[in-house]
């Protein structure tokens, strides 16, 4: 099951799972596109490991792992 994280101004949504058997969770991004449907990525945490990136550059996903990484600390 994934759960609402954060709807970002230009209509991104981060959502994440619960804890997973081997400690992580699942973030999941996604945005949605006229032309491709969706733009999305997957990170997983607490390692931030990023995997199955599309359609965000690699500015986007360093923005978003700073805005992962604020959220944690709150």
């Amino acid at each position: 099951m994934m759960y609402p994280f954060l709807t970002l101004d230009d209509e991104t949504e981060i959502v994440h799972s619960d804890i997973q058997p081997d400690g992580r969770v699942k973030v999941y991004i996604e945005r949605p596109d006229a032309e491709d449907g969706f733009h999305h990525a997957t990170c997983w945490l607490p390692d931030y490991q990023w995997e199955d990136i599309y359609g965000f550059s690699q500015n986007d996903i360093a923005r978003f792992q700073e805005i992962i990484r604020a959220k944690e600390m709150i």
